[in-house]
């Protein structure tokens, strides 16, 4: 191969290298397919649990009843906190953002685990990957309650992972409908192929650091606005709009600036992001029973105009924004629910690596300068 030919191949992005084979998720972009371990997200959306999908993707198949009870007897045994660890969240000044709090907390719960770099043995990275999955969702809400000057609540051993999060921010239980919204909502996020914050968790979980290491690497990629913070970016879009009567005149004045709009578009879809009309669903209903309908009226006027002036559809993250913000969660955890529910993806993948493990390192061409003449320090 030529220089030039060995240029021509360089993918800065590295779309179109494929860097190891997954048996947990296939994402389909010219056919809006997404594949969790052979099952269709639109099956898994309408049918299954959050907790069956971690099974899924942890062990490559769905639970049996006993297995599901004792899935879920493990998440509510691992649900608290240390002490230690609620000291270091009451540390954090009060308006730091809910992302720096929660990849602070992950690290430092590994600090509070003394068999934290045990990862020869996958039945043990296991374990603490079901702990983490349990834990983040309390790391967040404590944090949340805390800027608020509140006291953290108690884990509810009679609810599921939706519920129980539900209820450690709002201190209220949530009604079955606004469980199984927020349950669906984690099973659309658990795992997307090798995304960018999955693949920085393999990156790091191949050097044989630990789990906690490798989610605070996940999380720490998710948090850039080109990942994990476009729904966020929704929300405050759609309050600069204000109104239904003027989303037209906002698009086109987008469109002549080149101004992104956010949740539209998608890396790998080339059709329809298969997660979004579950989401789109989602938020008509409850809009309908909340009595705020400008939100999703909004947003569907948006999503109109893009796919016939663009040919662009909406992506998960324009429609989870508005089901968040139904559910009266604050904007700035629109993301860290994100992490919530890709943790279980993350572990998933680390398990996946382990197994059978190699040191992910990709070559680099070097195009810099050469030659260059050694100048003593006195004559530059």
């Amino acid at each position: 191969m030529t220089m030039s030919e060995s240029a021509n191949s360089i993918d800065k992005g590295m779309a179109a290298v494929v860097a190891a084979e997954t048996n947990l998720s296939d994402v389909r972009g010219e056919l809006g397919e997404l594949i969790y371990c052979g099952y269709n997200i639109n099956d898994l959306a309408e049918n299954a649990t959050f907790e069956e999908v971690v099974h899924l993707l942890h062990r490559g198949h769905l639970p049996s009843t006993d297995e599901l009870v004792t899935l879920k007897a493990e998440f509510v045994a691992s649900r608290n906190l240390p002490e230690g660890l609620i000291d270091v969240l009451k540390a954090l000044p009060k308006d730091t953002s809910p992302m720096h709090a929660l990849r602070t907390g992950v690290s430092a719960l590994g600090c509070f685990d003394p068999g934290a770099e045990t990862n020869d043995d996958l039945e043990a990275v296991r374990k603490k990957s079901i702990q983490l999955i349990a834990q983040v969702p309390v790391i967040v809400a404590a944090f949340h309650r805390l800027r608020q000057g509140k006291d953290i609540l108690e884990s509810d051993s009679t609810l599921g992972e939706a519920a129980n999060f539900i209820w450690l921010i709002t201190g209220n239980k949530p009604s079955t409908d606004m469980e199984r919204t927020m349950d669906i909502c984690y099973i659309l996020h658990a795992d997307h192929g090798f995304n960018a914050s999955t693949f920085s968790g393999r990156v790091t979980i191949a050097t044989l650091s630990d789990v906690y290491s490798a989610v605070t690497s996940a999380i720490g990629t998710l948090k850039g606005p080109l990942h994990g913070g476009a729904n966020e970016g929704v929300i405050k879009m759609l309050q600069e709009i204000g109104d239904l009567d003027k989303v037209d005149a906002y698009v086109d004045d987008c469109l002549a600036n080149k101004r992104r709009i956010m949740g539209i578009g998608h890396r790998v879809y080339r059709v329809l992001d298969p997660r979004a009309p579950h989401l789109k669903r989602m938020a008509k209903k409850l809009t309908k029973e909340l009595g705020e309908p400008k939100w999703i009226q909004m947003s569907e006027r948006i999503a109109e105009l893009m796919l016939e002036k663009k040919n662009l559809n909406a992506n998960v993250d324009f429609y989870s924004a508005t089901v968040y913000y139904s559910l009266d969660i604050p904007t700035d955890l629109f993301t860290p629910i994100f992490a919530i529910a890709r943790t279980a993806g993350w572990t998933a993948h680390m398990i996946e690596h382990l197994d059978g493990n190699r040191l992910i390192r990709p070559r680099a061409q070097y195009a810099g300068d050469e030659g260059k003449p050694w100048v003593a320090l006195a004559e530059r």
